[in-house]
């Protein structure tokens, strides 16, 4: 039987150009998608791959405008039983972000791949083409499905719940935690380091037609109650800490989010170290604070407005919510 996945393109480095097979700068989200498909037609990576343009900007403009149309999208392709996988090309910027997002609010019944490059697609070296090569090797895996949303970078596979970007340059620019890489691939082969975790194959959350909005505050040397109050708007519903070491902050600080969290504003304590585990301390009861666990402040800012958008604002039941993931 054929493989057919469909291939949803925003844009990125995968799909950009610098104009030198040298150049340092570059443009992303150059290269459209049928363009592309043609360009890696003659790899002969044995699926029948259609593409759908959502966008073709750089990732640093990805948010709700291309999300929305990217999940209707991948539903769509999902619920197509001629359809077998989903692959998304994304740049690397945000492609942890959208990667959790669409983690969230998809079902677990096909494989679904988010995939990008390090480098433009005329500069030496481009990685792009074998990502892309080893994309279609997950998402051709039956064994794929009931993993979740996963992301090929470097001939390794990550759980979205995991990946993070570590580095501004190189082809391994990503790594993954708690748990490093769930598999490894080339266009060759693929091989899992353990069964598929996700047992219930529904998506854990709808997309909401609009996010709340939860700023991400940044804690640093100096941090205090004063720069609290300076980011925190009247729209504001919803707080994250990227906090020093396991999701600390100056007492000044924590005295004004402690005030906030009273009012009703959830406050979620994240790390902003690359490998941050956050547990719950003593103090987050009387608090009102919630313990983002494994997940990093940009993932947890989106878990949060999930939970904001579904009507979710208790702390305890916040918690539980990051306990599961």
């Amino acid at each position: 039987m054929t493989t057919r996945l469909t291939v949803l393109a925003t844009g990125g480095t995968i799909a950009g150009i610098a104009g030198s097979a040298i150049a340092q700068d570059y443009r992303a989200g150059e290269i459209g998608i049928e363009d592309y498909l043609e360009r890696v037609g003659g790899l002969g990576l044995g699926a029948e791959l259609s593409g759908t343009q959502i966008a073709n900007i750089d990732s640093a403009d990805i948010g709700p405008a291309v999300w929305h149309p990217l999940h209707a999208a991948a539903l769509a392709a999902l619920d197509d039983e001629g359809c077998h996988g989903v692959i998304v090309t994304h740049g690397t910027d945000t492609l942890e972000e959208t990667a959790f997002l669409l983690d969230l609010t998809l079902p677990a019944t096909k494989p679904v791949v988010v995939v990008g490059a390090m480098r433009p697609a005329d500069a030496v070296g481009y990685d792009g083409l074998r990502n892309f090569a080893n994309a279609v090797r997950v998402a051709s895996d039956p064994q794929a499905a009931g993993r979740g949303v996963l992301v090929v970078m470097g001939d390794r596979v990550f759980a979205a719940r995991d990946v993070h970007k570590v580095r501004t340059r190189g082809t391994e620019a990503f790594r993954g935690f708690p748990r490093e890489s769930v598999g490894l691939v080339t266009p060759a082969s693929l091989e899992w380091f353990g069964a598929p975790w996700r047992s219930d194959s529904a998506a854990a959350y709808a997309l909401p037609d609009s996010l709340p909005e939860v700023v991400i505050l940044y804690a640093y040397a100096g941090f205090d109650g004063a720069s609290v109050r300076r980011q925190v708007g009247p729209e504001t519903r919803g707080i994250v800490v990227a906090g020093v070491g396991e999701g600390n902050m100056a007492e000044d600080a924590r005295s004004v989010l402690v005030e906030l969290a009273a009012q009703g504003i959830p406050v979620v304590r994240a790390s902003r170290l690359d490998e941050g585990l956050v547990d719950r301390e003593p103090e987050d009861e009387a608090n009102g604070f919630v313990a983002a666990r494994a997940l990093n402040p940009q993932k947890a800012r989106i878990l949060l407005q999930m939970l904001l958008a579904g009507g979710t604002s208790d702390p305890a039941a916040i918690q539980r919510a990051f306990d599961g993931r």
